[in-house]
């Protein structure tokens, strides 16, 4: 089931987030988690994507696999631009339908002075919308939405992204989100529930109608 369908339904939607054991330890190490979140009944859960290596990006893959597979509980994989080429973003959501994940989170990414940065999906893609500045993230978005018939979700900050210059930049950015793919949007953490909001009426006046799920 793609995240996006979950909502209007009349219910609220839960969700839980998890992140990969450490490089030294066994990915095993997340059925404890796993056996505890499964009795709360998450409506999905997300797995994180690593700020780096090729070894914490296949955990993502193979917890997500788990979630879905043996837990039978919706997984959402993050995926990040910044820590990947497009084959290897490729290489990724093949092997994540064929464990039958099909929900993916997009996004930029976190810096790792560890790892150089990817630069793939900076260049153009002829397949972005005309109307969409080409960026690393509404390209990964797209490339994303062709591949697969995954459910595409995306991020966004209530109480604007640290690198927007104003509100109303952060929106038309979001927008941009949305008309390049994402179906459903979840927002960072946020400390005041009005903050949250207003955000809320702000994105739907703007033309945002995705279903925006708020990040606690």
């Amino acid at each position: 089931m793609k995240i996006a369908e979950l909502f209007g339904k009349g219910k609220t939607v839960f969700s839980c987030e998890v992140f990969p054991p450490k490089k030294d330890s066994p990915v095993d190490t997340i059925y404890q988690t796993l056996d505890g979140l499964k009795d709360i009944k998450p409506d999905f859960i997300s797995v994180t994507f690593g700020a780096g290596g090729s070894q914490v990006n296949q955990s993502t893959r193979e917890i997500a696999a788990i979630i879905q597979k043996q837990y039978h509980i919706p997984a959402m994989a993050h995926l990040t631009c910044i820590t990947a080429t497009r084959g290897e973003v490729t290489e990724l959501l093949y092997d994540l339908k064929a464990d039958g994940v099909e929900n993916v989170l997009a996004l930029r990414g976190d810096r790792n002075p560890d790892y150089p940065p990817k630069t793939e999906f900076l260049h153009a893609d002829e397949l972005v919308p005309k109307h969409i500045i080409i960026d690393d993230i509404f390209e990964l978005v797209a490339f994303i939405r062709r591949r697969g018939d995954f459910g595409v979700s995306a991020a966004c900050y209530p109480e604007g992204h640290p690198e927007s210059p104003d509100a109303v930049s952060d929106l038309r950015y979001l927008k941009q989100k949305v008309d390049a793919g994402a179906q459903h949007l979840v927002s960072q953490l946020f400390f005041d529930n009005e903050d949250f909001l207003r955000f809320l009426e702000r994105a739907r006046i703007a033309g945002i109608t995705v279903p925006i799920e708020a990040g606690i």
